[in-house]
């Protein structure tokens, strides 16, 4: 492996010093419906609450403060799918200092919202590409023509060392360290400090990575021994979908052995209703990824667990395609290509006899050919309960038309979804 810098305890302690002007000490909440789905005590460590509404104001805040007066007027600048930057913004105007942020054409409204608001006239955002990696290389071409200042978001110690102050926040908090702590991973910038911190304060915790299914760039980079560049990737986790992770992190958590799991992006959808519906929290996907993953991890029975939600920036836009999300990963959302008879009544023999007392029509699109003796329709329906799959199926097989069901996964499912 090669020789790339590390992070010590001793830089997170620094690190904390200097943040903790700007940094809230977000609360630990103990969250009863996750423990009792776990037999474990699970605390959530809510960085949603940070002044920027994610932990990426640590890291940010941390670079930016070390700048040299000369760096400082030759102004910064950096990439991000929103969370970053906001952070950036925030230690612009804290800091007085100017930059221009790089953001996808996808970033979500609010979160650009939340930009300029942070920065104010500190900043100036530039759209770019479709992915954090088509943003993160304008900003290096333009940190390279300018010389302005890069503000990496996790490839960098400085930028580790800050997002670490977050584990040192856990222990103080709980006053002793937990069993377990699951922590959500993009580029790696945020689990490397966590890594980093507990190494050396307190290495009996056993600490566990999620990414998303759809973005597994830790796992590859783990796999090859290196980080690589995905070929594809689903964008959706926005605040966790790179295409390559960092060096540095990469490093850090390559040594430790530290074990990543996958989460997919309905079950992140899942949890994220459930802390809406249950606990009031208003979680963007990223933020949601470690508390996905607890129903399938194996924990000891009793065992302490801090799960983080590392962020609250999430679009409103958004909830339609996240509940879409959430029913089809419970099973409870199918779609179908139904070729109706052209005749009067079709339609409600279909209804009254392969629909299910709570099923439900949610999408019917319908197709007129004069010409054929049959029309083809798009339903979509939703189910009372995932269990009664097998009987639709078997009433759509007895009924005298001919459907075809549309899986997840195929090309025509991306379309619907």
């Amino acid at each position: 492996m090669p020789d790339t810098p590390t992070v010590t305890a001793g830089d997170i302690d620094a690190a904390a010093r200097r943040i903790a002007a700007v940094a809230a000490v977000t609360p630990m909440e103990r969250c009863a419906r996750l423990s009792e789905a776990t037999d474990t005590t699970v605390w959530l460590k809510r960085e949603d609450l940070q002044v920027v509404r994610s932990y990426k104001v640590r890291g940010a805040y941390n670079v930016m403060s070390q700048l040299t007066p000369a760096q400082c007027a030759a102004g910064v600048v950096c990439a991000s799918a929103g969370n970053h930057a906001q952070g950036v913004a925030f230690a612009c105007r804290a800091l007085g200092i100017t930059g221009r942020i790089y953001l996808p054409n996808t970033t979500p409204r609010q979160k650009r919202d939340r930009i300029r608001s942070h920065g104010g006239d500190t900043v100036q955002l530039v759209l770019f590409g479709d992915t954090y990696d088509d943003a993160a290389a304008a900003a290096q071409a333009d940190a390279d023509r300018s010389g302005s200042v890069l503000v990496p978001p996790f490839d960098d110690t400085r930028t580790i060392a800050g997002q670490g102050t977050v584990v040192r926040e856990i222990l103080q908090q709980l006053g002793r360290p937990p069993d377990v702590l699951v922590v959500p991973v993009g580029g790696g910038g945020l689990i490397a400090g966590v890594v980093a911190y507990l190494r050396d304060r307190a290495p009996g915790v056993r600490v566990i990575g999620v990414e998303p299914a759809g973005a597994p760039s830790m796992s590859a980079a783990l796999a090859a021994g290196a980080p690589v560049r995905l070929g594809t990737m689903d964008p959706f986790v926005d605040g966790a979908a790179v295409r390559s992770v960092g060096a540095v992190p990469f490093q850090i958590v390559a040594t430790a052995g530290t074990p990543i799991v996958p989460v997919d992006e309905g079950a992140i959808c899942t949890e994220m209703l459930a802390l809406y519906q249950n606990e009031g929290i208003i979680a963007e996907p990223a933020g949601a990824l470690a508390v996905a993953a607890l129903p399938a991890l194996e924990l000891p029975a009793g065992s302490t667990v801090v799960a983080m939600i590392s962020g609250g920036n999430n679009d409103v836009s958004r909830y339609g395609e996240i509940v879409e999300r959430s029913l089809v990963h419970l099973g409870l959302k199918h779609y179908f290509l139904v070729d109706f008879p052209q005749e009067p009544g079709a339609l409600r023999r279909f209804l009254d006899e392969v629909l299910g007392p709570e099923d439900d029509i949610t999408l019917f699109e319908y197709v007129k050919r004069n010409n054929r003796e049959t029309g083809p329709a798009l339903v979509g329906i939703e189910m009372g309960s995932a269990d009664g799959l097998s009987a639709l199926l078997a009433r759509m097989a007895a009924a005298p038309m001919e459907v075809e069901r549309i899986l997840p996964g195929s090309a025509a499912y991306r379309y619907l979804t």
